[in-house]
């Protein structure tokens, strides 16, 4: 039996290879970061060819290091950032423009006019998703308008479009597959999430030519077979998962009703809700979670913009701190926030507020502020707008949550854990292994291949870290000021 699974996390900065063993356990990791070009404000791009590149080149480490065969290797499991948007020539295998980032905002004003021309509601209930710049459809139309002779060659055939997971793939497999999994298809805003395809009315609504998209697969199967040219011999491809729904099965939030936090620069939730698409009242997405067994699972989703990012402006922006980890030690100083509160609006507010027009606000300051107070209200700032979020789930699905599963860098923060269970009375599980995203992916191809038997087996490899419960102090105070400083920090932006 093969020794290890290989996962490609392909970031949005960097691409990493790690190499996990059959206990689920991080043996060996390659990391590289690539460059980010921005050639107008709010666009946001990369090389394709470098992103092909330089995870390729981490695989290759990765082995190198460990100083196995690509033959130890029992199957690949891809996570990637989503909605990142590459177009490239069949015969040729070049994109034919740069990738255009799930960041870049350049089609803003084109998905403003498809919400004037009443198209929200039907997309919504198709796709799940909000009309918005984020996901993959505008941007097709953008390159398909934006390079020469671009939609002819589209309709003729000559074109593909992927996610990055799509692209990996054409890569590894030097052009002989061209697909992807459902949670990657569910962010293109072309998929309908019902029926399980691209749905021809929103292929003509932004006049993409259905020949250009890949073939969508379960989230767990074999895909293909890396070319032997690559890595020394041909890998089983077997995982393929969106970056946030990786995570949530790297958190074995499998059944209905578990929810995960990612605590990384934004914050990110995801619920499971079963065999069920839930369409949120207030803003969240719905988005499929995974497909394994012919068994497809949905998710409701909430997106904070500022994190972790609070403690890197601190230490970075104002000099509060000279690292991240002395936040925490800090806001131990004092015994509560002092009456402060700091909203960090900084790039408007997103889920459930979604105010592009707010900005940062630190509000309750007294002569007797000290440095411990500021630190401990940012610390609740984190955990206030994750209990915003997850209110709105527990309101838009009728489940009542039991638990929240917690990773991304952040989440080490013991004191922010004991925070987050105090204001959502929820118990807070960290689990040994942080590295959820990359696991996710790892368990999705080892189940493909027989490297692990069943989600049972899976199910007793996962192991909690540390447990926090609630401590049962009166936070009310704290949630009605919360509450109030957000109001004040809304709409401060005014339109020129």
């Amino acid at each position: 039996m093969s020794k290890y699974i290989i996962t490609i996390d392909a970031g949005t900065t960097s691409e990493r290879a790690i190499l996990f063993n059959r206990k689920g356990e991080l043996v060996n990791v390659s990391q590289r970061e690539f460059e980010q070009f921005y050639p107008k404000p709010g666009w946001v791009e990369h090389s394709p060819l470098e992103i092909w590149e330089t995870q390729k080149f981490t695989v290759n480490e990765v082995l190198e290091k460990q100083g196995v065969h690509a033959s130890d290797i029992a199957a690949i499991g891809i996570t990637n950032q989503r909605e990142t948007t590459i177009v490239w020539d069949r015969k040729t295998g070049k994109s034919i423009h740069k990738a255009i980032v799930w960041q870049d905002r350049r089609t803003a004003k084109f998905c403003e006019k498809l919400k004037a021309d009443g198209h929200a509601e039907a997309i919504q209930d198709k796709t799940g998703l909000l009309i918005d710049a984020y996901f993959s459809a505008s941007k097709i139309r953008w390159i398909l308008d934006h390079v020469d002779d671009a939609q002819e060659r589209a309709e003729k055939g000559e074109l593909a479009f992927g996610t990055v997971d799509s692209w990996l793939l054409w890569k590894l497999t030097n052009g002989q597959v061209h697909a992807t999994d459902v949670s990657n298809a569910s962010r293109t805003m072309l998929y309908n999430i019902h029926d399980l395809q691209w749905d021809n009315e929103l292929l003509k609504l932004f006049n993409i030519p259905e020949s250009m998209l890949p073939e969508v697969k379960e989230s767990s199967a074999l895909y293909g077979h890396t070319d032997a040219g690559h890595f020394g011999a041909e890998i089983p491809i077997s995982g393929i998962a969106g970056d946030q729904q990786s995570a949530l099965f790297g958190q074995m939030c499998t059944e209905p009703g578990m929810v995960k936090n990612t605590y990384g620069t934004g914050c990110f939730m995801v619920m499971n809700t079963g065999d069920e698409v839930i369409k949120s009242k207030h803003k969240l997405l719905s988005t499929i979670a995974w497909q394994v067994n012919g068994k497809v699972q949905y998710a409701l989703e909430g997106s904070i913009f500022i994190g972790g990012a609070i403690v890197q402006w601190l230490r970075d922006n104002v000099h509060f701190v000279e690292n991240s980890p002395q936040i925490e030690a800090l806001a131990r100083t004092v015994k509560d926030n002092g009456g402060v509160y700091f909203v960090p609006g900084f790039v408007g507010l997103g889920a459930p507020h979604w105010d592009q027009y707010s900005t940062g606000l630190m509000i309750g300051l007294t002569r007797g502020t000290q440095k411990g107070h500021i630190a401990r209200a940012a610390l609740e700032a984190m955990a206030l707008q994750s209990m915003d979020v997850i209110n709105t789930m527990a309101k838009d699905s009728g489940i009542e949550l039991k638990e929240l599963r917690v990773d991304g860098g952040a989440s080490a923060n013991n004191l922010l854990m004991q925070i987050q269970s105090d204001v959502t009375d929820l118990d807070i599980v960290r689990p040994e292994i942080v590295e959820t995203t990359a696991q996710g992916a790892a368990f999705l191809a080892g189940l493909a291949v027989g490297y692990w038997e069943d989600m049972e087996e899976i199910k007793s490899i996962w192991k909690v870290d540390k447990k926090f419960s609630p401590s049962g102090k009166d936070i009310s105070q704290l949630k009605h000021n919360w509450a109030r400083a957000v109001e004040r920090a809304k709409a401060w932006v005014e339109e020129e």
